[in-house]
């Protein structure tokens, strides 16, 4: 949290309880939530993993008993998709968790506050904070009041398999052989390469290539592209 007087600091803590609707016994527990590692030695990481694991059990069980016919790649799929770090991402926007950090100067300067990674952790280090005061119901009841729009509005599970699976499914159904893949060319800095790779059909016989910033961003793109490329003829 940036520099603020304790009395504002714990107005703004208090608050946040309310929109988590949780009040903490022990408020040190959510300092401690609340601290990344670049601040100090007593920070949130081993409340993350506690998170985390809560977190996922929590709502593999909603999914279970919302979703009743589901198989399990279906329901791994809602899961994977509830608990990325793009969704907890966007939870954290929606708390204003990232004014609530405190970090490191360094981590300050650079505008790390933002981070979508950061927030997610925090996210889930609030829950093993909120595990740590109060226990499991406790915990499973912040959890689904903070997915249950989520958890109303759920997506297909068709929707949300990658590229490359919808494109070997397009395939097998058509009785055609599964696509290859092959890196084209690698560029860029160590640390910010760009990667080409080429996905080619035998039948059809065709290939077209992707980008992405590794080789599994790039095959998903090439494959998206593919796809995009059969469904517009096979229209």
């Amino acid at each position: 949290m940036p520099d603020v007087d304790p009395a504002q600091r714990a107005a703004v803590r208090a608050a946040f309880e309310d929109r988590i609707n949780h009040q903490f016994t022990d408020r040190s527990l959510l300092a401690r939530a609340l601290t990344h590692r670049s601040a100090a030695a007593n920070h949130n990481e081993r409340l993350e993993f506690l998170g985390d694991g809560i977190l996922n059990f929590v709502i593999a069980a909603a999914l279970f008993e919302a979703q009743p016919q589901a198989p399990e790649g279906d329901l791994s799929r809602l899961r994977a998709a509830l608990v990325r770090e793009k969704t907890l991402a966007a939870i954290a926007e929606e708390l204003n968790l990232s004014d609530l950090l405190v970090m490191g100067p360094g981590e300050q300067q650079t505008g790390s506050r933002r981070r979508a990674s950061i927030g997610a952790d925090a996210v889930e280090a609030v829950l093993g904070a909120v595990y740590c005061d109060a226990g499991f119901e406790a915990t499973k009841n912040v959890i689904l009041s903070l997915y249950a729009d989520r958890l109303s509005d759920l997506p297909s599970a068709a929707s949300l398999k990658d590229a490359k699976t919808q494109l070997q499914e397009w395939l097998q159904a058509r009785g055609l052989p599964r696509p290859e893949y092959d890196v084209v060319s690698v560029s860029g800095a160590d640390h910010a390469q760009t990667f080409i790779a080429r996905c080619r059909l035998q039948a059809p016989e065709q290939a077209v290539d992707g980008q992405g910033a590794g080789r599994r961003k790039a095959e998903q793109d090439a494959a998206r592209q593919m796809l995009a490329v059969l469904t517009r003829t096979d229209s």
